[in-house]
C-alpha cells in the first residue's frame, strides 16, 4: 500500500456516517497511510451505484441491502460484501401529528421503548392503508416496521403501502401529505420533529435492541486486489468508533458532523441521537433512549455471519425464496473473515465465533473471545423471538 493512498468512499448524511467522517477528520485514516475520500449522496440508490459501478471503492451501505442484491432481489452488475458493521440501531419511527395524537389517546401510559403498546395502539387506530415512509426497500429499516407490525398482527403486512423517501426528504413527506409513518436514521426523524410535521413513537431500538444498521459495503474482489488498503480503512473506522464511544467526545463530534460538507443541520440535532436524549413532539416533550445508536462496545463492529443470515431469512420469507439458499447465501456476505485478518493486531476482543443466536441475550454477556475480555450486548426481539441460524427454517 502507498503511502497516503486515496480511497473514495460513498454515504448519505446520517449520525451513523459518523464513524468515516471522524476517521477523515481527526486523523485515524492518516495513522493508517490512507486518505478517505467521502462523497456525500442524496440517497441510497446513489451511494449503491457509485459503489457497484466503481466510482466509489467502498461504501456506508444498508446492512441487508448487498444481501438483497446476492440474492439477485436488487439489480446490480456486481456483487457486494460487507467487510465491518459501521452502527448498530440509530433510527427513529415518528408518525403524522395527527396520527401521533391517536396513538398516545390509545395508550397513553406507553413507555417509549414499549413497541408492543404502540405497534397496537397504531394498529387499532391508525388508517386501514398505512402508508409508511423508508429509505430504500433493502433496508434495517423496513425489515423493522415489518418485523414489529407483523409480530402484533401478521394482517397487518397487507396494510403497509412502503413509499421511499431519500431520508433528508422525510419530513417533506409528511408536511406533503404523502406518507402517514416514516422508520429513519437520525437526524431526520428529530428534524421533522423540529419543523412540527411530525412526532417520534419509538427508537427502532425498541423492535431489536441490537441491529445491525449501517455497514461497510465493497465490491466483491476488492479485498483481494486492494487487501492492506481495506485493512486500513477497517481500522481507521474502528479507532473512529472507539473515539465515538466516549462521552467526553460527544460535543465535539456534534460540531464535526454538523458542518455544511457533512449533514449541514443544528448540532443540538446530532447530540440528541449521541445523547439518547430525545425532543419527541413540537410541544416540547422529551424521552430518553439509552445507548440509541452504538460505534463500539460490545463487538458492534464485527460482521457477524448470523446478521446476514437474518436478513436472507427475512427477505425469503417476503419474496418467497427458498429458506436454506438464501440463507447460506447470505451469511457468506457479512465477511468475518476480513473482518479478522485487519484487525488482528489490534487491541481489540474478537469473538471465537463468527455466528450467534440472533435476539438470544435478554442481557449483556461475557463471552470467550480472542484477544482480550468480551462483553456482547444485549440483542433481544421485542417479541422475545429469536433466530437459530444453524436452524432449518
Amino acid at each position: 500500500m502507498n503511502a497516503g493512498l486515496r480511497i473514495p468512499v460513498a454515504y448519505v448524511p446520517l449520525v451513523d456516517a459518523a464513524p468515516l467522517i471522524i476517521a477523515q477528520e481527526l486523523g485515524f485514516a492518516a495513522e493508517e497511510g490512507i486518505t478517505l475520500e467521502l462523497m456525500k449522496a442524496p440517497s441510497w440508490s446513489v451511494v449503491r451505484d457509485a459503489l457497484t459501478l466503481g466510482q466509489a471503492d467502498l461504501a456506508h451501505l444498508l446492512a441487508p441491502l448487498p444481501v438483497a442484491i446476492g440474492l439477485g432481489l436488487a439489480p446490480s452488475p456486481v456483487q457486494l460484501e460487507v467487510a465491518m458493521v459501521l452502527s448498530i440501531n440509530g433510527s427513529v419511527i415518528g408518525a403524522a401529528r395527527d396520527l401521533a395524537a391517536r396513538v398516545a389517546k390509545a395508550a397513553p401510559t406507553a413507555g417509549f421503548l414499549d413497541a408492543f403498546s404502540v405497534g397496537r395502539a397504531l394498529l387499532s387506530v391508525g388508517p386501514r392503508a398505512l402508508r409508511v415512509g423508508i429509505p430504500f426497500p433493502f433496508s434495517t429499516h423496513y425489515e423493522l416496521v415489518d418485523y414489529w407490525l407483523g409480530a402484533i398482527d401478521p394482517a397487518a403486512r397487507d396494510r403497509l403501502q412502503i413509499h421511499t423517501v431519500p431520508p433528508p426528504r422525510m419530513s417533506e413527506a409528511v408536511a406533503a401529505g404523502e406518507i402517514d409513518l416514516f422508520c429513519v436514521g437520525e437526524p431526520w426523524g428529530s428534524e421533522a420533529v423540529e419543523e412540527g410535521t411530525a412526532e417520534l413513537l419509538l427508537p427502532g431500538r425498541a423492535i431489536w435492541n441490537h441491529a445491525p444498521e449501517k455497514v461497510l459495503a465493497l465490491r466483491k474482489g476488492w479485498d483481494l486486489e486492494q487487501p492492506a488498503a481495506l485493512h486500513a480503512a477497517i481500522r481507521a473506522i474502528w479507532r473512529a468508533g472507539r473515539w465515538l464511544s466516549q462521552p467526553g467526545n460527544r460535543s465535539s463530534a456534534s460540531e464535526i458532523l454538523s458542518r455544511p460538507e457533512y449533514l449541514d443541520v443544528s448540532p443540538l440535532l446530532i447530540d440528541r441521537a449521541l445523547s439518547g436524549r430525545f425532543v419527541v413532539s413540537p410541544r416540547g416533550e422529551r424521552r430518553d433512549c439509552p445507548v440509541f445508536v452504538c460505534f463500539h462496545q460490545g463487538a458492534a463492529n464485527f460482521p457477524w455471519r448470523s446478521q446476514g443470515r437474518w436478513f436472507g431469512h427475512r427477505l425469503a420469507l417476503r419474496t418467497g425464496l427458498e429458506q436454506g439458499d438464501a440463507i447460506a447465501t447470505a451469511g457468506a456476505i457479512f465477511r468475518s473473515d476480513i473482518y479478522r485478518a485487519a484487525m488482528a493486531e489490534m487491541p481489540s476482543a474478537l469473538p471465537t465465533s463468527s455466528s450467534k443466536v440472533e435476539g438470544g441475550l435478554p442481557q449483556d454477556l461475557a463471552v470467550p473471545a480472542v484477544g482480550g475480555d468480551l462483553i456482547l450486548r444485549a440483542d433481544r426481539f421485542f417479541d422475545g423471538a429469536v433466530f437459530d441460524p444453524s436452524l432449518p427454517e
